[in-house]
């Protein structure tokens, strides 16, 4: 370990020294660390155990299963003694955390099976291990700490799985300036996938909002005995549906404690300005749950939107607490619920909808004669979303029946005074305009403009569309809906990096979504005529239909005003295009949904919109929607990564604007750099009163921080990071072309290559997705990148990265701490076009050409594939079967798959004979091995002991014959798997050693 490294190490325990906790340098190993558990425990539970107790003890409580070890942790739990009595435990005081135990521990090292692994800083409560601390040189970027701590948890024989590690609730990673934070979890929820869809990493926060990321100041404020306690017993939620541990967002902590602390000090309403996006519902939950237990109040009640609880809400709330919410209580159930005395009742997740009835003098169950014993008890009203259509009148009969109730209101876009006269608020209280005129006063803010900035959320792309012509339309006047189908088609690949993403076409009113949907399958049957490689978007649309009655419809227009109006205006006719729409869909999609059951219709139209998260080898595109046309559905409150465009043809402002955005800027990897908007009605000014209104409190000017770069500024960072690596290159004395990059000497210079390089790629990403790109900007981007040079380039970075990586990937102390320190992002090198079946069609087309006639040269097809990560692991396979094909020799789709499967199995079976010849086995055993071992996807010790039998080797020479064997068999195994784990397999990746038989792990975790 480097001095630095230490010296921060030395400095941190100083530190939580002076916050009280004790520093424990007599416990360096496993022995130590059970014996000072035993110590806690037995004081703590008040008990004196035997050691064959305490034995059983470790035996029951130890286990792999994060999830369950989370559960244990904060329950009371029963254990048999010797004598058959029951003795009733905990772990550590879980009335008071702060009256626990704390001491801190370093260089603990622990040894289990295949493991040796040394842990930089652990602290403990009670004796358990709940936080550990990695402490990293400046180089290391969080995220690549992250990704090899959960490369360690992966080590077979952990300390994690089989050990009081299994505990462990955070992790915490700093180079002492930079300290981030992220939840233990099971491996599903725990490691880094293909797309780099990462964990949520944290950095801590001051109310305001100010970054606390220097290791002593996020000591004072994150671990002090007290706030560490709090943060794991209040502040982290256990999601029972996915087995989950979830961190709240420092802003999610203020705003629950703002809560807590307005209702213990009696001190009237508030609100919750917390953006779209940001996570309301779990912070509103969190308030609503941790008020069960507050003696000061006699019911909380949770308040949401019928059409959420139906949905949405339901889904999360019964993820946070599985059972929690009911799925149809009726009014009746309601009243009663209010009525008992029953802790269970305490909190009451209810509808806007069924308060208002249960409020109702005019009912005829009684419900508010009832209800009149209730009437002065203090009682705390939670709103979920605060400006609903219904909320007005509700909030006044609140008020006027629980005088001594207090309110509480999240909201993501308050009502201010420049916005109020869009407000739907009816009945009774149309005086009431602003959110402050209602809820008193604001508690917390966490605004778009934060959200950004922690990039919880993105910015934003705008894209203002001036049509050409003589007499352009002036800012928010329509333009020809034909103009604009047009000018989707030719821009939806590019906002949507190749359909990776969908997108949502927000139109003015019902007619004109019914015209834009006719059009778009005129106009793609007039491309799909002209040019048969065109592909058709697949396009959906929803609307909702004429109420005539119907309480569901009528209760999902009371959001969708622009709806409700349009359908009272020839409501037959609106009728009759929904219904041909949704045949157009179930003729589309192979289903049966119908206008008389609507909300299912819609239902499936969202789930389809999220659909487009799965890749198309998994659900064909042919199931996916690209673009949806609405009125004002999906505006408001839908969520999915996977949408990232909004074409807007309707004028939108304050609110709705931001909400309607705000569908687009969910957080994904770096192929997602913004949220795209494609505006037709040129509507910049509403988008900078919005910006204005909306931002908050900010350090720089709103639209800086909203807005991404105007394409010149990021073609000027690309000329940069262009400029950057040539004299990189040239440093090296080499040309800055592709073909040279494999004449780099040494992995510093390779690894710098890799950072250098990605960072065009990135820059060339976000480029990409630019729909207002001139052809002065491509002109200038094609001389800076010629495509052939940028896909020759991507090409050698996967050839290079793939070298860097398994040298990564094998650590030690060898391994130079350039190559350690290195986050490949191979998603950004992977397109979504770009498939295997795509790949297939292209050969066969390729095969098809005849000769002097080719549209694609066999060296352009193979660059394709080798500058596309997807492929990694088949590239040179794919590219040796395209050499043997012969050009002009017409095959069909099904004819090169067939080819490419015998292609690779020859391959494979060359191989393996030659490894087999090379060891001096027989390749008919290896054959018979390999084969076990892929049918049951576990590797067996036992077999391969057998397979060396006929060598008659000692025990010495045939373990070092068997590590040789399968230094070579490993990368072909982990071929002919085809991405699926080999049990058994990752203890002979431990190619530090294997000495005297026993496989000897990493030296130290985290070196």
């Amino acid at each position: 370990m480097s001095t630095t490294e230490s010296q921060i190490e030395q400095d941190l325990i100083a530190k939580l020294d002076d916050l009280k906790y004790t520093y424990r340098p007599d416990i360096r190993d496993r022995a130590a660390l059970e014996q000072n558990f035993r110590q806690h425990f037995e004081a703590l539970n008040r008990v004196n155990l035997t050691d064959s107790e305490f034995a059983r003890l470790l035996e029951s409580i130890v286990t792999p299963d994060v999830f369950a070890a989370a559960k244990h942790l904060r329950e009371r739990n029963s254990f048999e003694r010797d004598d058959g009595t029951p003795l009733y435990y905990t772990l550590v005081n879980i009335k008071d955390w702060c009256k626990n135990n704390f001491e801190v521990v370093n260089q603990l090292r622990i040894s289990t099976d295949y493991s040796h692994h040394r842990f930089d800083v652990i602290l403990l409560i009670n004796g358990v291990p709940v936080v550990q601390i990695e402490l990293k040189t400046l180089a290391i970027s969080p995220r690549r700490a992250m990704q090899q701590i959960v490369d360690y948890k992966n080590d077979p024989g952990n300390g994690y799985t089989k050990t009081l590690l299994c505990f462990l609730q955070l992790f915490i990673v700093s180079n002492r300036s930079d300290t981030w934070y992220f939840a233990n979890n099971n491996s599903r929820h725990f490691s880094f996938n293909a797309d780099e869809r990462f964990l949520p990493l944290y950095q801590f926060a001051s109310e305001d909002n100010t970054k606390i990321t220097h290791l002593d100041s996020f000591s004072d404020a994150f671990l002090a005995k007290c706030a560490l306690g709090q943060v794991i017993s209040r502040y982290m939620v256990l999601v029972a549906s996915e087995q989950k541990l979830l961190m709240m967002r420092p802003y999610q902590i203020y705003a629950v404690k703002a809560i807590v602390e307005c209702i213990h000090q009696h001190c009237g309403n508030g609100y919750i300005w917390h953006t779209t996006g940001s996570g309301k519902t779990l912070t509103s939950f969190k308030a609503s749950t941790l008020l069960k237990d507050n003696p000061d109040i006699d019911k909380c009640l949770f308040v949401v939107d019928r059409k959420d609880l139906d949905r949405q809400t339901r889904e999360e709330f019964n993820k946070f607490q599985e059972g929690c919410v009911e799925e149809n209580t009726n009014t009746e159930t309601l009243v009663r619920r209010l009525l008992s005395d029953s802790y269970a009742d305490k909190v009451i997740v209810t509808t806007i909808q069924k308060l208002g009835l249960a409020l109702d003098g005019t009912n005829k169950r009684n419900y508010k004669e009832r209800l009149e014993p209730l009437r002065n008890q203090r009682m705390v009203f939670i709103f979920d979303e605060c400006h609903r259509s219904q909320f007005g009148e509700n909030h006044q009969a609140i008020k006027e029946f629980f005088p001594n109730a207090q309110l509480f209101g999240f909201t993501g876009t308050p009502i201010f005074d420049l916005n109020a006269s869009y407000q739907q608020i009816e009945g009774e209280q149309a005086s009431y305009k602003t959110t402050a005129d209602i809820f008193q006063q604001q508690l917390h803010a966490y605004t778009i403009t934060h959200a950004i900035e922690d990039r919880n959320v993105l910015r934003f792309h705008i894209d203002y569309y001036k049509p050409e012509g003589k007499n352009p339309p002036k800012p928010g006047e329509p333009l020809a809906k034909r103009a604009i189908a047009d000018a989707i088609l030719s821009k939806h690949d590019a906002a949507t990096a190749g359909r990776k993403f969908n997108a949502v076409l927000a139109t003015a009113s019902i007619n004109d979504a019914i015209e834009y949907h006719a059009l778009f399958k005129t106009v793609q049957a007039e491309k799909l005529a002209a040019d048969a490689d065109f592909q058709p978007l697949n396009i959906a649309c929803v609307f909702s239909p004429p109420a005539e009655g119907n309480k569901d419809v009528q209760q999902i227009q009371e959001d969708l005003p622009q709806e409700k109006a349009d359908n009272e205006q020839n409501p037959d006719q609106k009728k009759a295009a929904l219904k041909a729409i949704i045949a157009d869909y179930n003729t589309q999609y192979g289903c049966n949904h119908s206008i008389g059951e609507f909300d299912l219709y819609y239902q499936d139209v969202q789930k389809r919109i999220k659909d487009q998260q799965y890749p198309n080898s998994d659900l064909p595109h042919a199931q996916k929607i690209d673009i949806t046309i609405v009125v004002d559905m999906l505006l408001t409150g839908f969520d999915s990564k996977f949408l990232n465009t909004l074409y807007v043809d309707k004028k939108l402002k304050f609110h709705g604007l931001i909400q309607a955005f705000s569908r687009t800027n969910r957080v994904l990897n770096d192929t997602k750099p913004y949220g795209n908007i494609l505006d037709f009605r040129q509507q910049q000014e509403a988008v900078d009163t919005a910006i204005g209104l909306f931002s908050g409190e900010a350090s720089k000017p709103a639209k800086e921080i909203w807005l991404v770069d105007k394409a010149p500024v990021v073609i000027g960072k690309l000329e940069t990071a262009m400029q950057q690596l040539g004299d990189f290159m040239q440093s090296q004395r080499l040309e800055n072309k592709p073909e040279a990059v494999p004449n780099l000497k040494g992995d510093a210079a390779r690894a710098k290559f890799i950072n250098l390089f990605k960072e065009v790629q990135r820059l060339n990403t976000q480029l990409d997705q630019y729909t207002d790109l001139s052809d002065e900007n491509k002109t200038a981007i094609e001389k800076l990148l010629p495509k052939e040079q940028l896909q020759g380039f991507r090409g050698v970075y996967l050839d290079t990265a793939q070298r860097l990586k398994e040298k990564q990937d094998k650590g030690g102390d060898s391994t130079p701490a350039e190559v350690q320190q290195l986050d490949f992002e191979f998603v950004l090198f992977a397109s979504t076009v770009i498939d295997y079946d795509y790949i297939m069609a292209l050969i066969a087309r390729y095969s098809q050409q005849p000769p002097g006639k080719q549209r694609m040269s066999r060296e352009q097809l193979i660059g394709l594939i080798q500058a596309d990560a997807k492929f990694m692991d088949e590239r040179d396979g794919i590219a040796e079967y395209i050499s043997t094909l012969e050009a002009g020799k017409a095959l069909d789709e099904t004819a090169i798959r067939a080819g490419f499967e015998r292609f690779k199995a020859d391959k494979h079976a060359r191989q393996l004979a030659d490894i087999a010849g090379k060891h001096g086995l027989g390749t008919a055993t290896m054959q018979t091995f390999v084969d076990a071992t892929l049918r049951r996807m576990i590797f067996d010790g036992d077999l391969l002991s057998e397979l060396f039998a006929p060598l008659e080797l000692g025990w010495k020479a045939r373990t070092k014959a068997e590590l040789a064997l399968m230094d070579e068999l490993i990368p072909l195994l982990k071929k002919l798997a085809q991405g699926r784990e080999i049990s058994g397999l990752g203890a002979y990746e431990q190619q530090d050693g294997r000495q005297n038989g026993e496989l000897i792990g990493k030296n130290r975790f985290g070196a």
